[in-house]
């Protein structure tokens, strides 16, 4: 008989590419997840995967073994999650990957309420500006703007992100604002380095929008970094008003062109693996968000 455990641990084997990346997931030694395959190989009668010194990779036994335990698992997981949900609501553990700007204006701020609301889960929140693959690192939920082009990929728009220039008063009283769009690429213009499309900045809308691709002064590949290095007075930032709004309130932060270079609202979306998205857990949390975000963007 085929145990799930087994069938778990091979997805993530192939997953993350190596015997010891999957024992270091799962904090135990590379002898138990190699007895575990073994075992597999053994019930299955076949090869699953091919051991070289190159690495491994799947047989083409190994691949319809695959997809068939990725079913058998997610199956188990929406069973034990309705099941849950009956008990007493939605219960477990949920990877969540967003942008270190999103996870700090977003998610951070609405755990309390989610947690009132759902005191049987549990969030592991992974805060990186990168793009990263859902299977591979075992993430649950991503919050992203814009919608993915896998068709693996499901995803469930939960509110809306405006972009605007800003900048801290020591920057204005050393630099002066720039009096229009013409004036801004003489300024210090901070800039991405790991995302160049985020150098494009779109300002203004309908007829008065333009795209200007700029010259940054200073970059980084992180946005709270990019928003500390705003409210040090380095440079003229364009960063998401959710986040930078109670700044401005503060009076830590300046507007900086605010009738001219406000850009339209880009949608923020859950995304999910699409064989995941019904997860009682999954549904709670973009739930949530849904409805968090709907409060202050209302």
């Amino acid at each position: 008989m085929l145990h799930l455990d087994d069938l778990a641990l091979f997805v993530r084997i192939v997953e993350l590419g190596t015997l010891s990346a999957a024992a270091r997931e799962r904090q135990v030694p590379v002898s138990q997840v190699t007895r575990s395959l073994a075992r597999l190989e053994s019930q299955c009668g076949l090869r699953l995967l091919h051991r070289s010194t190159h690495g491994l990779s799947l047989t083409d036994e190994g691949d319809g073994v695959l997809a068939h335990a990725r079913r058998l698992l997610d199956s188990a997981a929406e069973l034990q999650g309705e099941l849950s949900l009956k008990r007493a609501g939605p219960s477990g553990w949920v990877r969540v990957s967003a942008s270190t700007i999103v996870a700090q204006a977003v998610v951070v701020p609405s755990l309390p309420t989610l947690y009132q609301r759902h005191p049987q889960l549990h969030l592991d929140v992974s805060a990186d500006d990168r793009i990263i693959d859902m299977a591979r690192e075992g993430v649950d939920l991503a919050i992203r703007t814009g919608s993915p082009a896998s068709d693996s990929l499901v995803a469930r728009r939960i509110g809306e992100l405006t972009r605007r220039l800003y900048a801290a008063p020591a920057y204005v009283a050393e630099h002066g604002l720039p009096a229009s769009l013409d004036e801004l690429p003489a300024h210090r213009l901070l800039g991405h380095s790991a995302s160049p499309l985020l150098n494009r900045w779109q300002l203004g809308q309908g007829r008065e929008a333009r795209l200007l691709e700029i010259k940054p002064h200073t970059r980084t590949d992180n946005s709270a970094v990019m928003l500390a290095l705003a409210l040090q007075g380095v440079g003229i930032a364009r960063m998401v008003s959710i986040v930078a709004e109670p700044l401005v309130a503060s009076g830590a932060l300046v507007p900086v062109l605010p009738d001219q270079a406000g850009d339209a609202p880009v949608p923020l979306f859950a995304v999910m693996q699409q064989e995941r998205h019904r997860l009682p857990k999954l549904r709670a949390c973009i739930d949530h968000w849904a409805e968090w975000l709907q409060g202050r963007q209302g």
